[in-house]
């Protein structure tokens, strides 16, 4: 019997996903960090330095740390210790610390770079007045840790949102704040984005004496 035409469509039709490692994007280890910070300074690329820092102390979400602007982060001639952006996927505002390192590559970059307190912190190359793009943000964190090495289908711009907060959960069991660090309403959002499992919940029960 022959088989129905769309019946075909169907049946041949690819799966979406065939030949994509699925699943949530592995955060970054501390040797990672320094390798990619190493790998950029080598090779002079002041604005990548700026923004992978920028991006790992943050812990925004690629489409809000694309569209920082200048007066996010300087105040007075100088960055900030800490910054505070309204998310645009929750319209919360989120504060977030800068440590030492990424307040001095930012500060090279923007030496650099010029601009005024309304300017993108990282303008689009294409169109000076716009800021660079979600899509060559992607393209440029493939690009770092393929760098060192690491394969790029297991890392993206997830890996460093997640990276600081991963760092901070292992260090400190304290779900609630890095929750609020993440920006997540729901701690429920937080669990499943750090893929916290059972061995997780276990070790930290078993460390905790009463």
């Amino acid at each position: 019997m022959e088989m129905p035409e769309t019946e075909l469509t169907t049946t041949k039709r690819p799966v979406w996903n065939a030949g994509r490692t699925v699943g949530a994007k592995r955060a970054l280890k501390p040797k990672q960090i320094w390798e990619i910070r190493f790998y950029l300074n080598q090779r002079r690329r002041l604005r990548d330095r700026a923004l992978f820092d920028l991006a790992i102390d943050s812990k925004l979400r690629g489409c809000d740390l694309v569209q920082m602007k200048i007066g996010d982060i300087v105040s007075g001639g100088q960055i900030r210790t800490r910054a505070i952006v309204m998310q645009q996927k929750t319209g919360r505002p989120i504060q977030f610390e800068l440590l030492p390192d990424a307040r001095a590559s930012l500060l090279a970059w923007l030496d650099r770079r010029g601009g005024t307190v309304d300017d993108y912190v990282f303008p689009s190359r294409v169109d000076h007045k716009g800021h660079l793009s979600t899509r060559q943000y992607a393209r440029l964190v493939d690009e770092w840790v393929t760098g060192v090495g690491l394969m790029r289908s297991e890392y993206g711009t997830h890996s460093l949102r997640r990276t600081k907060a991963s760092i901070i959960y292992r260090a400190t069991g304290n779900l609630r704040a890095v929750q609020i660090l993440l920006g997540h309403s729901k701690i429920e959002n937080t669990v499943r984005y750090l893929g916290i499992d059972v061995e997780d919940a276990l070790a930290l029960a078993e460390s905790t004496e009463i």
